[in-house]
C-alpha cells in the first residue's frame, strides 16, 4: 500500500496561516487521497514549533486533531531507527540534517516509504521524491 510521509515543515505551513506555503499545504492536505504516516518524532518536533511559535492552543488543536485522525498514523521510531539515523548523521555531516531528519529518512526506508509531503530540500538530497 502506497503511503505518504508528512513531515515537520508541511504540518506547520497547513496549520500557519502567515506560512508562505500555507495555501499550497492546506490544498495538497485537502486533495490527497492517499493514507498518511508521521513519526512520534516529528509530531513532537511540530507541536513544539507550533507552541514556540502560535501558542498553546494551538499546538494542542493540532496534536488532538491528529491523534484522533483515522487518516493520519503517527508511528514510534524504533530502535534500529535511531542507530540508523545516527548513522546517516554521521555519514553526512557535510548536510545540514536534523536528527529529527535523519530519524525520518531511517523510517521511510525501513517501510518502503519514498514520497514525503515536505518543504524541507534535505528529503530530495536523500533520494525520496517530495510532493510540493
Amino acid at each position: 500500500m502506497k503511503r505518504l510521509f508528512v513531515d515537520t515543515g508541511a504540518w506547520y505551513a497547513v496549520v500557519d496561516k502567515k506560512d508562505p506555503d500555507h495555501s499550497r499545504a492546506e490544498h495538497f492536505l485537502r486533495n490527497n487521497k492517499i493514507p498518511i504516516l508521521t513519526t512520534n518524532f516529528v509530531f513532537d518536533e511540530t507541536v513544539t514549533l507550533l507552541r514556540s511559535r502560535l501558542g498553546w492552543s494551538v499546538a494542542k488543536d493540532f496534536g488532538e486533531r491528529l491523534k484522533k485522525s483515522g487518516f493520519v498514523s503517527i508511528i514510534a521510531v524504533k530502535y534500529e531507527d535511531e542507530e540508523k539515523a545516527w548513522e546517516i548523521f554521521l555519514k553526512y555531516k557535510d548536510k545540514d540534517f536534523s536528527y529529527t531528519d535523519c530519524a525520518s529518512f531511517a523510517v521511510m526506508e525501513r517501510l518502503k516509504i519514498d514520497i514525503a509531503f515536505t518543504f524541507d530540500r534535505h528529503f530530495q538530497a536523500m533520494g525520496f521524491k517530495a510532493v510540493l
